[in-house]
């Protein structure tokens, strides 16, 4: 089975007010620590003036995780901030959380606990999609198996669907990379062993 993992949908943000302390919650998808940290770097610019921009994110590829509490008490803001992803598994995000302190103290367990919601409201507005693996097909034919290939391969939800009329027909597609080898078996029964797939690619996609 291919690996699949969660991450955020889309760049989101979400705010609230603790004891006077504005929260603004920032979160962006991401590839890399590059990514992740020109992220970062955008949302301490258009924030000079807050008194925190704690951050944290979690990258797949070579599993790298970062967070940092910036200048709030030790443990109190990073590594909550952090642990509302980990809960759910998620991975390549950057989040950011903004403070700036309205005048009352909010204790460590009040700092925890708002940190730990700047994750979980970023996460909710941004939703959580599934990065999988694809394998992109194709399928060449005789024309009086293009009918009942076509529909097998909208019953599958086939993605990226293309097709090429010549002396034969040319039919390219994408499919869930787990998915692949049941369908190769469907479209050898359905055609008696006329017809195979070939393998022209694999790639990662969010949905």
């Amino acid at each position: 089975m291919t690996e699949q993992y969660k991450l955020p949908l889309c760049l989101a943000t979400a705010e609230f007010v603790e004891k006077k302390s504005r929260f603004i919650s920032h979160i962006s998808p991401v590839s890399s620590e590059e990514d992740a940290l020109a992220f970062l770097r955008s949302i301490r610019e258009k924030h000079r003036e807050a008194t925190h921009n704690v951050y944290a994110y979690r990258i797949k590829y070579n599993n790298t995780c970062r967070y940092s509490d910036d200048g709030e008490p030790s443990g109190t803001a990073g590594t909550p901030l952090l642990e509302a992803f980990i809960r759910q598994d998620i991975y390549d995000f950057c989040c950011v959380a903004t403070r700036y302190f309205g005048g009352i103290l909010l204790g460590a367990g009040g700092l925890v606990r708002a940190y730990a919601r700047c994750g979980s409201i970023a996460l909710e507005n941004s939703g959580i999609g599934l990065m999988r693996e694809l394998t992109m097909c194709a399928i060449a034919m005789q024309y009086s198996y293009y009918e009942n290939i076509k529909r097998l391969l909208y019953a599958e939800s086939a993605d990226n669907i293309t097709e090429d009329f010549g002396a034969e027909v040319i039919m390219r597609f994408s499919l869930p990379s787990d998915d692949v080898p049941a369908f190769e078996k469907k479209v050898v029964e359905l055609s008696a062993g006329k017809i195979g797939i070939v393998i022209e690619g694999k790639r990662m996609s969010s949905s």
